[in-house]
Formats: C-alpha cells, structure tokens, sequence
C-alpha cells in the first residue's frame, strides 16, 4: 500500500503547479531551461560575529527537482546560477545566492521533490 502522505504531497505538489506557478527561465553558463516556478521568500537572520544579527530576505523560487534538466543531465542548483523572470516589459535577473554559510537551496517537502531555491535580485532587462 502506498504511504498516503507522500501521495497527498505529491497531489498538492501538482496543483503547485498547476495554479501557483509561472515560467521562469533558469540559466547556469550558456545553457538554460524554462521551468515552471512558484514565488516564495525567506529571512535569513545572520550573526555577524561581532554581536549584530543582520536580517536578509531572499527571493525564492520552488521548483519540481524533476525539472532541472540541463543537456539531459539533472543537476542541483549552484550559486551563480541565473532565473530571469517576466514583471511587465521588463524581465527581472536573479542570481542564486544565500547569505553567511547557509545553502543557497534546500528540499522544501519531506519526499526530496521540490527544491526552494534562495536568490537575489541583481538588475533587470528591457
């Protein structure tokens, strides 16, 4: 019998999908993949070692693991990596990136299928 939690993630994962995402282009060198991506943010509050704790919010993309294709081979998002994401005319470009020692990606479901990607905003097109 299947484990009716990971098909009730699987079954909200899919509407994710269907009513919460929009394509983004993700890019890492000269290769680059449109994905369906859901928005998301966290806040990152980081001891600067000197008794300060500085808050930083990242833009996150949630994206299927199944989707990062690049040249047939799946791969797992890397710092530098690029999403370009339409706003209006113009195209908004985010570098991944997470501040301090933390990941710039992590699972975001306990069945290892969707990956939140940490990013920021590094300029725009158009």
């Amino acid at each position: 019998m299947a484990d009716m939690l990971e098909q009730a993630s699987d079954w909200l994962d899919a509407m994710r999908l269907e009513h919460l995402s929009h394509p983004v282009l993700y890019c890492r060198g000269g290769d680059s993949l449109e994905i369906a991506a859901t928005v998301g943010q966290t806040l990152f509050e980081i001891d600067n070692g000197f008794g300060v704790i500085e808050r930083v919010e990242s833009r996150d993309f949630l994206v299927s693991v199944s989707a990062l294709v690049l040249n047939g081979v799946q791969v797992e998002p890397q710092p530098g990596d690029i999403f370009r994401e339409a706003s209006g005319s113009k195209v908004l470009v985010y570098e991944v990136m997470a501040p301090g020692k933390e990941p710039c990606w992590r699972y975001s479901d306990p069945y290892r299928r969707v990956s939140r990607i940490h990013t920021k905003l590094i300029g725009q097109e158009g």
